[in-house]
Order: C-alpha cells, then sequence, then structure tokens
C-alpha cells in the first residue's frame, strides 16, 4: 500500500475515533444530566383522582387556586387575586392568564369551573366545606355563589382535593390531567407513581427530569431503602434511627415542627356521651410515654386541638391520674369491684379502632388499653382498614384513634366545621352533639376579622377542653432524611408540597 493509501486510511480511522468519542461523550452528558428522585413515604396511594387524594398535589401533578406557605399565610396559585361581596357569600378569583394542562388545554376559568363542580360532586367533605350554589366563568373571571357566607373560602382552596384538572379526560384514577411541573407517566395503585417533568410548565422549567412516588407503611423499611439507595428521600423513616442516621455524612435529616394533631374521638352515642367517663379516660392517657416511646420524643404533648406552632392555639395541662381516672369513673356510675369496672351490671368492655399506617396509632391505643386495664375495664381493639370508612358505618365502636391536620390552611374552621358541625365527616362519624361549641363555629364561619377568628378559636378550643369533647394526645413533627445529592428540599409544616418545580439532585 502507497504512503498516500496509508495516510489517507490513518486520517480516516482518526476521524471515525473522534466521531466515536463525541458521540460516547455526548450519551455521557445525556445521562449525567438526566436527573431522578424517588420519594419514599408511608403515605398510601390507592388513587391519583385528584378530587379523593392528597397525592397529585403533593406530587407537583396539580395545583390549587390558593396554596398556603410555611408561615401559614395564603398565597396566590393558579388564582392570581380574589374578591368577595355580601359578607362572603359571592367571590370572585382572577384565573393566573399564562397556564396551560399538561395536554395543552388552556386553563380560563370555565375549565375551572368544571374542575371544582367535579370536585363537589364526588367528594361529599369538598361539598360540605365550599357551599357551592353555582358557577359563573368570563373569560378569566370565576364567580362563586354559595349558599351561605363562608368568609374563609379562600383558604378551603387551599385543599388538595380543590386541585385544579382538565375534568373532560377518562381515567382520572390512573392519569389525571394537571397544571403542576411533574406529569404521570405511570401508576400502580398501593405502589408507585412515576412522573417526568412537565417542559411546559407555567412557572419555569422544573429541575427534576424524573421522579418516583412510592410507599411503605413499615418505618425501618423505609430507612434501609434510604440507607441502600433505593430511595433518595424518606419522610418518616425509623425514629430509632434517626442518632444513626445523623452519623452518616451522605445523608440528612431534618426535623420541623408539625401541626397534625393525633387524638382519640369519642363515639357520643355510647358511652361516652357521659361527660364523666371522657373526663377518666382522659386522665388515663400517658402522653409523656406516648411522646417518649412511641414517638422516640419528636413530638410536642396536645394539650388541645391546635398546635402551638398556630397564633389561636389554647392549650391546658393534661394530667396522667389512674386515681383521678377512677373518681371520673364512679361520677358515670362505674363501681370497680374485685378489680373489675362494672356499669348497669356488666364489666365495662369497649372497643377501639385504630388503623396501622400511622404506626404509633395502635401503640398508643395498646397504651391505653394497659392504663384502663389496671382500673378493671376492658378494651377490645380492631384495626380498621379505612378508619373513616369503619366510623361512619359501624355503630359498635366506642373510641378511636385518630390523625389529622387541624388547621391544614392555617385556620381553624377546617377542624372546626368537620368536627362539630352537622355535616361535618367526624361530627357525623362521633355522633357528636354539643350546642355550645356548634354555636362558636357558627360564629366563627361569619366572622371575617382576623383577630376575632383567632379569639372565637380559642373559645372554641376551651370548651372542647372543659367538655373533654376528644382527647388530644400529641403533636407529631415531621421527621425527613435524604440524601446530601437532594437540593432546594423543604419539609413542608402543611405536608401538602412535596415535589416542586425547584427540588434538584447533585449529578456525578
Amino acid at each position: 500500500m502507497g504512503s498516500k493509501k496509508i495516510l489517507v486510511v490513518a486520517l480516516l480511522c482518526l476521524m471515525i475515533s473522534i466521531v466515536s468519542a463525541c458521540s460516547l461523550d455526548s450519551n455521557t452528558n445525556e445521562k449525567q444530566e438526566n436527573k431522578s428522585v424517588t420519594f419514599l413515604s408511608n403515605f398510601p396511594i390507592d388513587t391519583l383522582d385528584p378530587h379523593l387524594s392528597y397525592t397529585p398535589v403533593r406530587a407537583g401533578i396539580t395545583e390549587t387556586l390558593v396554596k398556603i406557605n410555611e408561615s401559614f399565610e395564603l398565597e396566590p396559585w393558579l388564582a392570581t387575586e380574589w374578591s368577595s361581596t355580601g359578607n362572603g357569600k359571592k367571590w370572585t378569583f382572577m384565573i393566573r392568564n399564562n397556564v396551560t394542562f399538561q395536554n395543552g388545554k388552556k386553563v380560563d376559568a370555565e375549565a375551572v369551573k368544571r374542575s371544582l363542580e367535579r370536585s363537589v360532586a364526588i367528594s361529599e367533605s369538598m361539598k360540605t366545606a365550599l357551599k357551592i350554589e353555582s358557577i359563573e366563568a368570563d373569560g378569566q373571571a370565576l364567580t362563586l355563589t354559595l349558599q351561605e357566607p363562608v368568609t374563609q373560602l379562600p383558604s378551603e382552596l387551599v385543599h388538595p382535593n380543590t386541585a385544579i384538572v382538565d375534568s373532560e379526560i377518562d381515567n382520572m384514577e390512573q392519569h389525571p390531567v394537571g397544571t403542576g411541573p411533574f406529569k404521570v407517566a405511570s401508576f400502580s395503585a398501593n405502589s408507585k407513581v412515576e412522573l417526568e417533568g412537565n417542559s411546559d410548565y407555567w412557572d419555569g422549567d422544573p429541575k427534576l427530569d424524573q421522579a418516583v412516588l412510592t410507599f411503605n407503611e413499615d418505618a425501618n423499611a423505609r430507612t434501609l431503602a434510604l440507607q441502600s439507595g433505593d430511595a433518595d428521600i424518606v419522610y418518616r423513616p425509623a425514629f430509632e434511627s434517626l442518632e444513626l442516621l445523623k452519623q452518616d455524612s451522605s445523608i440528612k435529616t431534618e426535623v420541623v415542627p408539625g401541626i397534625r394533631t393525633q387524638l382519640f374521638l369519642y363515639h357520643f352515642g355510647n358511652v361516652f356521651k357521659n361527660e364523666n367517663m371522657r373526663k377518666a379516660f382522659d386522665h388515663m392517657i400517658d402522653r409523656n410515654t406516648v411522646v417518649s416511646s412511641t414517638l422516640s420524643g419528636y413530638a410536642t404533648i396536645a394539650g388541645g386541638p391546635f398546635s402551638s406552632e398556630l397564633p389561636f392555639a389554647s392549650n391546658e395541662e393534661k394530667e396522667f391520674n389512674l386515681d383521678q381516672a377512677k373518681e371520673y369513673l364512679e361520677a358515670a356510675g362505674v363501681e370497680i369491684k374485685d378489680d373489675k369496672a362494672m356499669k348497669d351490671g356488666k364489666q365495662l368492655s369497649l372497643k377501639l379502632l385504630t388503623y396501622s399506617y400511622r404506626p404509633e396509632l395502635p401503640l398508643m391505643a395498646q397504651i391505653l388499653q394497659s392504663n384502663a386495664k389496671q382500673l378493671g375495664i376492658e378494651i377490645e381493639i380492631e384495626q380498621a382498614e379505612n378508619i373513616d370508612e369503619a366510623m361512619a358505618k359501624q355503630d359498635d365502636w366506642d373510641l378511636a384513634t385518630y390523625s389529622l391536620l387541624t388547621a391544614p390552611r392555617g385556620d381553624a374552621s377546617y377542624f372546626m366545621n368537620a368536627a362539630f358541625r352537622p355535616g361535618g365527616y367526624l361530627y357525623e362519624a362521633t355522633r357528636m352533639n354539643n350546642q355550645e361549641v356548634t354555636n362558636v363555629a357558627d360564629k366563627l364561619n361569619d366572622t371575617v376579622d382576623p383577630k376575632e377568628r383567632e379569639k372565637l378559636a380559642m373559645e372554641a378550643s376551651q370548651i372542647i377542653n372543659e367538655n373533654e369533647l376528644h382527647s388530644f394526645i400529641v403533636h407529631p413533627s415531621n421527621v425527613v432524611a435524604y440524601k446530601e445529592s437532594v437540593k432546594n428540599w423543604v419539609t413542608s409544616k402543611s405536608e401538602f408540597y412535596v415535589l416542586t418545580k425547584d427540588l434538584d439532585v447533585k449529578t456525578e
């Protein structure tokens, strides 16, 4: 072969090598730039219907008209502004103009109207909270006329079940179409939801390309998933493992005071219609043990329905005292004879409902069961698959463990309406009957001035505590552990916002 031919062949080989190297380098960069996180929590994901599940808002699939910040202040989201007339009976919201659904359809007032109509049609709690009589849409202006004044309507529209979706699509349970920074790629009920970034997101490109939300009820399994690399962010790792996690330089931990309340609900149709019986059981609750043993110290004792993080909290000291409990039992007509608590000729035997996806709740039930047994009271603990359904449909239960955000929008009216006004889901489930606290809840709904609302919330708390309408146990902290490579993570007090457009991950 001549020298010229050899030179040509050599040059061709060099060019092929350069092209191959560039191609390999390009593929490597693409791989490096592909950003993804896996979020593992204790929240089961049985549906993605935004009007029945909180997951779509948490996952960044959907958004609401109004949102709440970490100071519990309302902020515009899909609505830019709002105003009311008629003392809160008619509201007008201006819908943000540059927003499209993830399928490209424009979000105007008509689309929002259809979405809200769907929400109140399939969610009884949203129907009760929003009290919508009619909705009018005109361009980007949405006007809601209510059945009665709702002075706190903007805060009600923070609720994840008011999320705005394209209501004309099929298969809402599997593939909702919202306005958020992430779109559904696939969903397996009670397993995981896979997401991809929405490059047309109205508020800027999300920093992540993909994300996965999955769940496991076992806190130890969640912790192991983080340590093994199967998860990047874990909500509520095993509390007893936190000190070990803090020693791992590749993992960060955050503990934020929560506004969630864990409590015992009383069934007012059975023995707990007697105030002395409720007071007796409140004295059987060892709140210090609940904090130290079941939550490893990551909680504060609840002296009422609202966390001290909130300006209207009105808490009082709660005492664990079995002698005092015995006195209240006797005042309720219970006679303790031969180590048995006897009422109406029979040993006092009660059914306590609980559920497992908050694993401390069954443990709290066992603590109460043990303390009650010392006074001769038998408690049967029953695990419910769906606690709300069990309380509403069964009538043979006496008390139940429960966990909820009593002021998820920084306002007391949510819990007051849910638990102490006719039509509220907890009011109906517990067969509540206390006109005094209902009257205060009514006044709260009719009051606009924020300071007056705080006073009414504190007045309601005082009535609730004086009558032991329910027993409030602890406010658990929000605890999250995540890989050091995760950036811009915010541990939300409200528990509403998890995957955001700013959430990022450092690539190698």
